[in-house]
């Protein structure tokens, strides 16, 4: 961990906030306190991912806990976001270092050109020795405002920046093999890959409140950092300088995996499905076991509205998600294709339809979840 260049910092709202939903200025200057030592000297990159902006926005609108409809938590996000962010400001200018803000929505990042974006402006950013600080768009996301608390941002982000670490803050202090603080509960000190997760109870969301991500997201996001080569430490913000200097604190996730192409992905935990194509057993074989790409001839049915360019579904017959890619059809367009060769197709509609409906450089095969 000590010879992490580039570091990713994800913290959740509690560890932000105070009781009644307020930014803690206390608990935001020390955090960075920590990553500013972590930084001196230039030869270390932080970026920090921070969650905060709907808590931050709940006492100033009169709110004392997290409201349920979207309208409030979108009004919240807007007033939070700029204390969040000058709070951020003020407490990094104390050691002469600039903050950038960048807002994301899953929508934004699954999108080639916008990653892409996304990556540019990180990458010149920390070139320009400013810390980004990355947070989801809350005002504008719908379905992407309950995220996970930026957990899965977090390790999305991780691998878009090519993070040599990704520490995941939260208000306990590391994965347990149960509920922390009872008798008998001990801290997992090292995860090499989910076998060691296996009867582990993962708990849910946090005490404090004021978030929405808890233990099972964040096990989630180190699933897909280390798959993608990036490992990760999960502890609690106080414990942030020990983790950060490589001392024995939380739980360490070694790298399961090697990094995979960006938009790949992307494509697999950040886009969300227009519609899904449903394959025999035959296309379900050679898309998932030989990664070849869907042709017309294995596909049975098709659900939804989309355009070409648009991510979809691809399911078993029994209607288990097997894989994710980019359609080269419009969904109007695809039943007259079900079961056909392309052969055929381009003699009868033309060459525009001797081509895959998913090339296999646009389609990532779906991991199989484990529930532990």
């Amino acid at each position: 961990m000590t010879g992490a260049r580039r570091i990713v910092v994800k913290v959740g709202s509690s560890s932000l906030t105070t009781a009644s939903g307020g930014l803690d200025a206390d608990r935001v200057d020390a955090l960075v306190d920590v990553l500013a030592k972590v930084r001196d000297g230039g030869e270390r990159e932080v970026v920090l991912v921070s969650s905060g902006a709907i808590a931050a926005g709940l006492a100033p609108l009169g709110l004392v806990r997290r409201p349920k409809d979207l309208a409030r938590q979108q009004a919240a996000a807007s007033v939070g976001q700029g204390l969040l962010v000058a709070r951020y400001t003020a407490s990094f200018a104390r050691y002469g270092v600039r903050v950038g803000q960048v807002l994301l929505t899953a929508d934004d990042t699954s999108r080639r050109a916008h990653y892409r974006n996304a990556y540019s402006t990180l990458d010149k950013l920390l070139e320009m020795g400013a810390v980004p600080v990355v947070n989801e768009n809350d005002t504008v996301a719908t379905d992407e405002i309950r995220f996970g608390d930026n957990d899965r941002l977090a390790a999305l982000v991780a691998h878009l920046v090519h993070a040599d670490l990704l520490v995941l803050l939260s208000d306990v202090d590391g994965l347990y093999d149960g509920p922390p603080g009872t008798p008998g509960a001990s801290r997992i000190a090292e995860v090499t890959g989910p076998d060691d997760l296996a009867g582990v109870t993962i708990g849910s969301a946090g005490k404090a409140g004021v978030g929405t991500g808890g233990m099972v997201t964040k096990v989630e996001a180190a699933r897909i950092a280390t798959a993608a080569g990036v490992p990760v430490v999960l502890t609690s913000a106080s414990r942030a300088a020990d983790a950060l200097a490589g001392r024995d604190t939380g739980t360490y996730f070694h790298r399961t995996g090697r990094r995979s192409a960006d938009r790949l992905l992307w494509l697999a935990h950040a886009s969300t499905p227009q519609g899904a194509l449903t394959l025999d057993d035959g296309a379900v074989r050679a898309v998932v076991e030989r990664r070849t790409s869907l042709l017309p001839a294995g596909i049975s049915a098709v659900e939804g509205e989309f355009s070409a360019g648009d991510p979809v579904e691809l399911r078993d017959l029994r209607g288990t998600p097997v894989a994710r890619g980019l359609v080269n059809f419009d969904a109007k367009e695809i039943p007259q294709l079900l079961g056909r060769s392309t052969r055929d197709l381009a003699r009868e509609l033309g060459p525009a339809y001797e081509r895959e409906v998913v090339h296999r450089d646009d389609l990532v095969v779906l991991t199989p979840r484990r529930t532990p």
